[in-house]
């Protein structure tokens, strides 16, 4: 009777050394040493060194420039109130307006924030001025960004003031179009720039703003392929 006891008894040994064993090959915890020395984990530090990168010229030019680009969308949507008897055509101008703002929000507070200058819009969207207080000069005839991809001249702008009717509305979409294939041209040429949207937030708002853009387009095309069919109908 005493063999199975002592069976037990040494399997029981056998099993403890198994598991000292196993623990010190694992070595420690690395949880525990982490909370132990106050040393980031490697998600944590990965997070840290892309915050550590920093920003570059590039993406302030960008932002600030992307600014005056949409202040111009804007003075351009708000033609259409007087202009247009379509209801598809005021939802358009809304549904612009309302991202373009928001945008131009966010971008102004990616750069106030890191000490960076940020040309600010008015509430109605048609002058940009500098934040520290410079004289508001008029969006339309700011000739520092009229080369920017997309930006509408002022006599194509005057030429859409002065239509009304189907007529406004087939020049509106032409000239938004266009105009958005330009912010689709700045967000390429930042995205290939060695060096430029390594942060996070910033590579956000850019693919934000190439959202938004593409999405418009796609419905302002369908709208102008509706306002042509029926142009030739008739």
């Amino acid at each position: 009777m005493r063999y199975p006891r002592l069976l037990h008894a040494a399997m029981l040994a056998m099993a403890a050394a198994a598991c000292g064993s196993a623990r010190g090959a694992a070595g420690p915890d690395p949880v525990s040493t982490s909370e132990a020395t106050g040393a980031p984990s490697h998600h944590a530090t990965g997070g840290a060194d892309t915050t550590a990168r920093g920003h570059s010229a590039a993406d302030v030019a960008f932002l600030q420039g992307m600014i005056h680009h949409h202040a111009q969308a804007l003075v351009m949507v708000g033609m259409i109130p007087s202009r247009t008897a379509r209801s598809e055509m005021r939802m358009l101008g809304q549904r612009i307006a309302v991202s373009q703002r928001d945008e131009i929000a966010s971008m102004r507070r990616w750069l106030a924030s890191r000490g960076e200058y940020a040309p600010s819009v008015d509430s109605a969207g048609v002058h940009v001025h500098g934040a520290h207080g410079a004289e508001a000069a008029p969006m339309v005839h700011d000739a520092t960004h009229q080369d920017m991809p997309g930006m509408i001249g002022s006599e194509d702008l005057a030429r859409l003031a002065a239509e009304t009717g189907d007529a406004f509305d087939r020049l509106f979409l032409e000239l938004m179009i266009r105009h958005h294939d330009g912010a689709l041209v700045m967000v390429r040429t930042l995205f290939a720039t060695v060096g430029a949207a390594q942060e996070s937030e910033l590579f956000d708002i850019a693919s934000e703003v190439d959202a938004d853009q593409r999405a418009e387009i796609e419905r302002m095309r369908a709208m102008l392929r509706t306002l042509t069919g029926g142009a030739q109908g008739r």
